[in-house]
Formats: structure tokens, C-alpha cells, sequence
């Protein structure tokens, strides 16, 4: 078992946390602003997200697509490298980052179970495509040096 490649993890995760800033822009800046809106009057906040608050939420993006990506290089060895390794990290970064936090904000009632469930629902598919995407930068040590040694 070779050991990960850190450079490509972060590489691949980069990615991958692009896609995952794609696509929670896109939910959450523009489908769900109304609901998100309602959400921060109501906790006493701005009807926007501030700078700062969507820095880190890119910032969290990113972080995310890196964990993905490490997690799919941990378990490529098992599960054999590929797309159908990339959607099962995938789909565990999505149950850890997404899934169970959501499930816990709904279940304790401090938002609403309308608007996380679209959070939930597109995570599903967030993940496993971010995860693809970082995935296919991704390569081990050997095989890094083997296409170099080809070109």
C-alpha cells in the first residue's frame, strides 16, 4: 500500500471544493435566498450573508473538497481506483459534512426542515460530482512518476 499523495489531495481537492462552491452558490445566493433571507432576520442578523460570512463559507468549501479527496485516496486501495470509488467518498463526505449536521439542525428545530432538506437533496449530488472531479486529478506517488517516466 503506497502512502498518499499529498500534493495531489490538495490539488484534486482544490477542485473539487470549486465545484462544491459552484454549486452552493448557486442553492443558496439564488434558489433558497428568500428562505435564507427569513432565516437571518429572524435569528436577528442582516437578510444577507455577510463578506465575511461567505469567505468562510468558501473557505469551508474548499476544506471539504480536500477531506473528500483524502478520503477517496485512503479508500481507492479497498475499493479499487476509479468513478465508483470517487462516489463512495463522495457519499461519505456528504453523510459527515452534510447529512447528519442537517439532520441535527432540523431535528432540534433551530432551522427549517424546508430548507435544509434542499440542502440535503442537492448535497447528494454535490459531493459524489465534487468528488469525481477531485478524483480524477488525483494520482499516487508510483503512478505520478510512471506518467512522467511515459512523457
Amino acid at each position: 500500500m503506497s502512502k498518499i499523495n499529498v500534493s495531489r489531495v490538495i490539488l484534486g481537492g482544490l477542485a473539487a471544493g470549486l465545484v462544491c462552491n459552484i454549486f452552493d452558490g448557486v442553492l443558496n445566493a439564488v434558489v433558497l435566498t428568500d428562505q435564507w433571507g427569513a432565516v437571518q432576520k429572524a435569528l436577528g442578523h442582516s437578510a444577507l450573508f455577510s463578506v465575511n460570512q461567505v469567505i468562510l463559507f468558501n473557505v469551508l468549501g474548499f476544506a471539504t473538497g480536500i477531506l473528500a479527496v483524502w478520503i477517496y485516496a485512503a479508500i481507492r486501495s479497498r475499493f479499487q481506483p476509479g468513478p465508483a470509488t470517487a462516489v463512495r467518498a463522495g457519499l461519505v463526505t456528504w453523510a459527515l459534512f452534510n447529512l447528519l449536521p442537517n439532520l441535527f439542525l432540523i431535528t432540534t428545530g433551530v432551522l427549517p426542515a424546508s430548507l435544509l432538506g434542499a440542502v440535503i437533496g442537492l448535497g447528494i449530488i454535490e459531493y459524489p460530482v465534487a468528488t469525481l472531479v477531485g478524483a480524477a486529478i488525483y494520482k499516487e506517488l508510483g503512478e505520478e512518476r510512471a506518467a512522467a517516466a511515459r512523457a
